[in-house]
């Protein structure tokens, strides 16, 4: 059976690609890439490992604006550290908090109302 990796590049759609960049180049993200699209925007920023795409017109089938039904989970090596690194740059909409599932978290909204949350195993749960 063929393994899949862990690896997932989310594509999403923004109000505003030059807010968007803005935002996520605050958090230490570089742009990698940004080009016109056949009606619209794209544009693609990493940092380490992980890769967010955006872009600026939905195509068929897809809402005509930003919406995602539930949140994005990321895991660094540190949730402390990044919430250290990132709590002047950006309102923290909950954590660093252990969670009653055996996670410790926190999260953030992006300008387009994207929420992404970042954990880690807590070593507790309730």
């Amino acid at each position: 059976m063929t393994k899949l990796s862990a690896r997932v590049t989310l594509s999403l759609l923004v109000n505003d690609m030059s807010e968007t960049l803005a935002f996520y180049e605050g958090l230490g993200f570089r742009a990698t890439g940004r080009q016109p699209a056949s009606n619209g925007e794209w544009a693609e920023v990493r940092r380490d490992d992980l890769v967010l795409q955006f872009f600026t017109e939905p195509p068929i089938g897809i809402a005509e604006i930003p919406t995602a039904s539930g949140t994005f989970y990321f895991h660094p090596d540190s949730v402390d550290d990044l919430a250290n690194e990132w709590k002047d740059k950006v309102e923290l909409a909950w954590g660093p908090e252990d969670m009653p599932y055996g996670m410790r978290e926190f999260g953030i909204t992006d300008p387009n109302g994207y929420y992404l949350a970042f954990t880690e195993p807590s070593g507790r749960s309730s």
